[in-house]
């Protein structure tokens, strides 16, 4: 495992009393930033094109040479798009900046997974992931600093929340990480895919996730396929609606339990969205296109939901999934199991306990991958990604106590 650490910058873990219910809420966004101007990265190219019409008084094909120079080529600097007049370079300098997210550390794995901490603001940073594979590049971008929702096997959760992440800090850990590769759209791709499987819900931060998506899949931006940029949710139902309205991404829902009782004990969002009304978006979802299928994630903890009647309550959901779209397969099943991280409270299970719950599903006519742990020794596993939250929430004064008076025994 190596580090590379970047000067440090202030971020201060502190309590908070905040609301959970304070992911609704998002910051000035960072357009108000840098003494008034501009950041680019705000923008996706329907709003830049209006930007330069509507604010320069320019022709609105600046704006893909200008994402060129940004997500292609890296520039920070308008001094350097030599393609753009000399008085349009000096409107630009005046008007706008280019201002991603400052690297606080990048870590690697011994399996070359590489993680970094990326400073949001003064007292937040969260972490992004890339996970090199085969013939693929994946990264891990976060949607929230912290999270509300308090699932309680997820690492992310302990630290409470305190808010959205704008466009601009989404795309950027998207720029920090290729640039960093050295990735080169449509030329030398090191970022094949996105997942937006990090910290936060992304739903729950609706309009920037689905510009900075929109950023992904451009041509002037990452000019990745729609079906490589994949949401991840909890299930926000009204959301998942709306996605299927704005957005043409692949659905992943975290789904982690086959019975309302014990899905909700851990993810309380299934109180609100209970797994039948989950369901039915999802199946609305798929139906949108022909062809379109839902992943759905589950998590397996020893004890908790590994057992041979939680396989075949999940295979009757499956199935009753393809058979209401039409469509062998239109529900595929990633099983990945429990990642621990200090105080979870749960365990992964045996390697034969996980098997044994595979070859159930298999044999159901099923294709139920095991995903492969990745990063675990830099703590980039799924579920344990941790950045600097200062919390609105009590969470993680709570989790502290809880691991202070474990080690007291």
């Amino acid at each position: 495992m190596s580090e590379t650490r970047a000067p440090a910058i202030d971020i201060t873990l502190l309590d908070g009393a905040g609301d959970a219910r304070s992911n609704t809420q998002t910051p000035p966004a960072s357009v108000a930033s840098d003494a008034g101007r501009t950041n680019i990265f705000d923008f996706d190219r329907a709003r830049l094109e209006r930007f330069f019409e509507e604010e320069l008084g320019e022709k609105k094909f600046r704006a893909q040479q200008v994402m060129k120079w940004i997500h292609h080529r890296y520039a920070t600097d308008f001094a350097s798009m030599t393609d753009l007049g000399k008085a349009l370079r000096a409107k630009l300098e005046a008007r706008a900046v280019v201002h991603a997210p400052q690297v606080i550390y990048e870590k690697t794995s011994a399996d070359d997974t590489q993680k970094w901490l990326l400073g949001m603001d003064a007292k937040n940073a969260i972490e992004t992931v890339y996970i090199p594979d085969k013939g693929r590049g994946t990264l891990c971008v976060s949607s929230q600093v912290g999270c509300a929702l308090n699932c309680g096997f997820c690492s992310t959760a302990t630290q409470g929340f305190n808010r959205n992440l704008t466009t601009a800090e989404i795309i950027g850990q998207v720029w920090v990480a290729a640039r960093a590769l050295g990735n080169v759209p449509h030329q030398q791709r090191k970022l094949t895919n996105v997942v937006m499987m990090g910290m936060g819900e992304p739903l729950a931060n609706f309009d920037n996730v689905v510009r900075a998506m929109s950023i992904m899949r451009d041509d002037n931006g990452y000019g990745l396929a729609n079906k490589r940029v994949t949401l991840s949710t909890a299930g926000l139902v009204p959301m998942i609606d709306r996605l299927a309205q704005e957005s043409d991404v692949s659905l992943a829902v975290s789904l982690h339990a086959p019975f309302d009782e014990l899905r909700t004990q851990l993810m309380p969002i299934n109180k609100k969205y209970p797994l039948a009304e989950l369901l039915d978006a999802c199946v609305r979802y798929a139906l949108r296109k022909k062809g379109e299928s839902v992943t759905f994630e589950y998590t397996l903890m020893a004890g908790v939901n590994d057992q041979p009647e939680h396989a075949r309550a999940l295979i009757g959901l499956l199935r009753d999934f393809d058979r209401r779209v039409q469509m062998k397969g239109a529900a595929k099943i990633n099983l990945i199991p429990f990642n621990p991280f200090p105080g979870a409270g749960f365990a992964r299970p045996s390697d034969e306990a996980i098997r044994s719950f595979q070859k159930l599903l298999n044999n159901a006519g099923m294709i139920a991958p095991v995903r492969r742990t990745r990063g675990d020794d830099i703590d980039a596993a799924c579920g344990q990604l941790k950045g600097q939250v200062m919390d609105r929430t009590r969470r993680s004064a709570e989790h502290r106590k809880r691991l202070q008076a474990a080690g007291a025994h």
